[in-house]
């Protein structure tokens, strides 16, 4: 008689998703992380792989974990809670959850002003812009990439000290704007490119949340445009007001 034949009390897939569940509760198998596969949970539960099928559907359902086709099963992580609000500091707000926030420059290009630019910047068409890429993490795992747009005669060593500083509230201290609001926000959803999927280590095909707003000076002098592109399954948007 097999294993799971001889098997009574509780169901066979029960066993195995508590099992698992309680292995992710211990740190076993970390956030993000990807499980063993069908096989090996089988053989590790002395039962089949039908049952185990069952016991990970179960566990998706619990919001445990998720499937990729091709790839396998991976733990969920835990969201990140990000308020949206006039003073929206991307540092402040992960440290404050207890993580080590952290910027890097990807990339930084002179280019001109299109005409939408120009508008959100309130600058003449064709007036040199400097472009910065920058991806944004928590402990070492890729929240957000944010594509921003400065004036290049108003910020003109913003691609050294964002690379030096690793912070656009640094940048914009550096030039005397010790305080910005937040004068716009919309929030759309896409599924990420090849490019940003690479960066923010995501499967291809998965959401990603479209975040493009304007910040302005204390008086409302526009000083930066940024769309930010978010893996969907690391955080979740507080809209608050201040």
């Amino acid at each position: 008689m097999s294993t799971e034949a001889a098997t009574s009390g509780v169901a066979l897939w029960r066993r195995v998703a508590d099992g698992i569940e309680l292995a992710i509760a211990d740190g076993r198998y970390l956030p993000g992380g990807k499980l063993p596969g069908e096989t090996e949970i089988a053989e590790s539960y002395g039962v089949n792989r039908h049952t185990v099928r069952r016991a990970l559907a179960a566990l998706a359902e619990r919001g445990l974990v998720r499937a990729e086709r091709g790839s396998g099963t991976f733990v969920r992580s835990q969201r990140i809670a990000y308020p949206l609000r006039t003073r929206t500091r991307f540092s402040e707000i992960i440290g404050a959850g207890g993580r080590e926030p952290r910027g890097q420059l990807i990339a930084a290009v002179d280019e001109p002003a299109t005409g939408a630019l120009a508008g959100q910047l309130d600058l003449k068409t064709g007036a040199p812009l400097i472009r910065l890429e920058a991806l944004r993490s928590a402990d070492g795992v890729p929240i957000s990439l944010a594509t921003t747009w400065v004036s290049a005669a108003r910020f003109p060593d913003a691609p050294r000290i964002f690379a030096t500083t690793r912070s656009m509230t640094k940048v914009l201290a550096h030039y005397g704007y010790d305080d910005y609001r937040r004068l716009s926000t919309r929030i759309t959803a896409s599924i990420v490119d090849a490019t940003d999927a690479s960066r923010l280590e995501l499967q291809a095909g998965r959401p990603v949340l479209v975040v493009e707003s304007i910040d302005v000076a204390a008086d409302g002098t526009p000083l930066l445009t940024t769309r930010a592109r978010f893996a969907a399954e690391r955080v979740e948007f507080l809209v608050e007001g201040d």
